[in-house]
């Protein structure tokens, strides 16, 4: 099984194959609205920005699976982040990334990579606690926060992934390898 053989919904609720982004590099996000993580955001799309025109894409899947983060229907967490982030990038429609009702993206992108990259003693203490407050992530694969990052490279490989606490910025010299 591929990456490219999954579908994943749009806001507006209709399907989209992730084929459609075959030949470029991607950085899937579980995001949130109401986090601490949020301004993160603006990471996000200054990568976005600097790199689409060299076929990178980031991927924003809002998820209310962490302390109930990202509340609203798609529209409104569109609205928030296109308001207060300027973001332009791919916004998809609200999933769960653990569990029973986990999206098949998801489930595949943790077989891929099972542990997050964590950057530094700070953040790895700071994840710790992440991980005791997580409720949905049961299994040591399981995302256990917003904003944890995946970066697939041309092929469709899952290279890396990222820990809520890694910064989108400090994964910029890592994309410009792939598109290379």
């Amino acid at each position: 099984m591929s990456i490219y053989d999954l579908a994943v919904k749009k806001r507006d609720g209709s399907e989209t194959s992730m084929a459609d982004f075959k030949g470029k590099v991607l950085l899937i996000v579980n995001t949130a609205t109401g986090c601490g993580f949020t301004p993160q955001y603006e990471g996000l799309e200054t990568l976005y920005s600097a790199y689409k025109d060299k076929g990178f894409e980031v991927l924003d899947f809002p998820c209310n699976q962490f302390a109930g983060q990202a509340p609203g229907t798609d529209d409104e967490i569109h609205e928030f982040c296109t308001l207060k982030y300027n973001t332009t990038f791919d916004q998809f429609s609200k999933i769960d990334v653990n569990g029973e009702n986990e999206s098949p993206l998801y489930t595949f992108l943790k077989s891929a990579v099972k542990e997050d990259t964590i950057e530094g003693m700070k953040n790895k203490l700071a994840m710790k606690g992440i991980e005791k407050i997580s409720t949905s992530a049961k299994e040591p694969a399981d995302i256990k926060w917003n904003f944890t990052k995946f970066l697939v490279d041309r092929e469709g490989n899952v290279v890396d992934r990222f820990s809520p606490t890694y910064n989108p910025e400090k994964i910029e010299e890592k994309i410009k390898e792939l598109l290379a």
